[in-house]
């Protein structure tokens, strides 16, 4: 918090008071360091004060005295981001969502669900799981990722390529608007053509145009059968290739399909424990999980043989057991914080049509690699949607604090190529403070125009977690 407060502040931090309790408005710098950093360490900001609202009506009112006494507020839910999109970045009101974690009400009939925003991805999937049901939104991080900061940034997750992404598995949300006024859109509908889709306007918004405080999601089927396996493939070319001989075969029942390279797999085994390599070493190799009701253990056996005598795949092993299963994904769910423990990455969360993934792969080591010989590519992601993550550092930490300060050189190596290719510069975690002004260099003016014309309609004021996203206007 700032040392010499405002009359503003000093009557709106009184004002937070009586809305919450002395227990849920922090201000001592012990209590706000929590919230003030991003999970990768690369954003610290320092807020004026961190309020936790127990439910809708008191995030209503903690917005509404912050509008009216015009400060930003940064809405935050797990903390987990990778672009800076939840960290306060000074004077601002943070406001965390942690306490509203209710599951408001399950319908296994219309398959449907309504959470609240800060309960976590895993709390959502186990209340799904009560009524024979999936929610399959599924990553990492589920166990402290909350399902409104997952929807705030559309995520995707391992299962996108049957399942879809936030965006598509949201029937209705819950938002409180800028101005403090509440929106019930908690609709279950399937169908409902009655205007603009608004619930789409917040979802993948990061914030700046309300905070989401509840939402009803899609539910399926629980499937009765996974079966998973890891291969060795030569090239994300023949991944590609792979996952469509894949499809040809099984249809909608790929479930995941995860490329990860050498370098990526190389870190989980340093440095998480109880970890071991599937295979002897390969340059590529691709986790495969299918899932449904019909006798898949055969079906995929049957392909890898069938795919090994095309010499789509050079080695493969399956699970055996839900422990083996287990093993097999903690080397693709442990890459991330892998990558963390050995410091700090030039980041890119990528989006490419399916069938440029391996051009783009190959053009851009070529093309960083010309600029800087040792660099060490990290590259794994979901090659069904075309997300790829390609993360870029030094071994030797010294030559990576050099290697950070030239981020910009790095970006536009491979922002440039991937526009080129028809493809975006975040596919699932967002814009935040990382990517903000990178976005402007690729979206056209008629789009940041409208984008613009949005963010006033809806926070005319700017309050809303400025400086995230869309960059402010000189």
């Amino acid at each position: 918090m700032p040392t010499a407060l405002t009359a503003t502040q000093i009557e709106l931090l009184a004002e937070l008071r009586r809305l919450t309790s002395a227990d849920f408005l922090h201000t001592d710098s012990t209590e706000i360091a929590p919230f003030c950093t991003d999970w990768r360490g690369r954003y610290t900001g320092a807020p004026l004060c961190v309020v936790l609202p127990a439910n809708t009506a008191e995030v209503a009112a903690v917005v509404r005295a912050c509008a009216s006494a015009g400060v930003p507020m940064v809405p935050q839910g797990g903390n987990t981001g990778l672009c800076g999109g939840a960290t306060p970045m000074g004077g601002e009101v943070l406001i965390s969502l942690r306490r509203l974690n209710r599951i408001r009400s399950v319908d296994a009939e219309n398959n449907a669900l309504t959470a609240e925003a800060g309960c976590t991805l895993h709390a959502v999937q186990e209340a799904a799981c009560t009524i024979h049901r999936l929610f399959p939104l599924s990553l990492a991080s589920e166990g402290s990722a909350t399902l409104g900061g997952n929807l705030s940034t559309n995520a995707g997750g391992v299962q996108v390529l049957r399942y879809g992404n936030a965006r598509e598995l949201t029937l209705g949300l819950e938002v409180v608007l800028p101005d403090g006024r509440i929106w019930d859109g908690l609709r279950a509908l399937r169908k409902d053509n009655t205007g603009y889709d608004l619930k789409q306007l917040f979802i993948g918004a990061e914030g700046t145009l309300g905070l989401i405080t509840a939402a009803t999601v899609k539910l399926f089927s629980r499937p009765s059968t996974q079966v998973t396996a890891w291969a060795a493939v030569s090239s994300p070319a023949v991944a590609v290739a792979l996952l469509g001989y894949l499809r040809d075969l099984v249809d909608d029942a790929v479930t995941a399909f995860e490329l990860v390279d050498q370098n990526s797999l190389a870190l989980v085994l340093q440095h998480m424990p109880n970890t071991r390599n599937p295979l002897r070493t390969y340059d590529w190799q691709v986790l495969i999980e299918l899932s449904g009701h019909s006798a898949l253990a055969e079906r995929l056996e049957y392909f890898l043989h069938s795919a090994i005598e095309k010499e789509l795949v050079l080695d493969a092993v399956m699970a055996k057991s839900e422990g083996q299963r287990q093993a097999l994904w903690a080397l693709r769910e442990h890459i991330s914080e892998a990558q963390k423990n050995e410091g700090i990455s030039i980041k890119h969360d990528i989006s490419l049509p399916v069938s440029c993934i391996g051009e783009f792969i190959q053009r851009a080591n070529t093309a960083l690699r010309a600029q800087s010989p040792d660099v060490r590519i990290v590259c794994f992601g979901h090659v069904g949607d075309g997300n790829l993550h390609y993360n870029l550092s030094k071994v030797d930490s010294q030559s990576n604090e050099n290697f950070i300060a030239q981020s910009p050189i790095f970006n536009k190596i491979v922002y440039d190529l991937v526009s080129a290719l028809g493809g975006s510069i975040s596919a699932e975690h967002g814009l935040g403070q990382l990517k903000c002004h990178e976005v402007l260099q690729y979206k056209s003016q008629t789009e940041m125009d409208l984008m613009r014309v949005v963010k006033t309609a809806f926070d005319p004021q700017g309050l809303m977690n400025p400086g995230k996203l869309l960059p402010a206007v000189n």
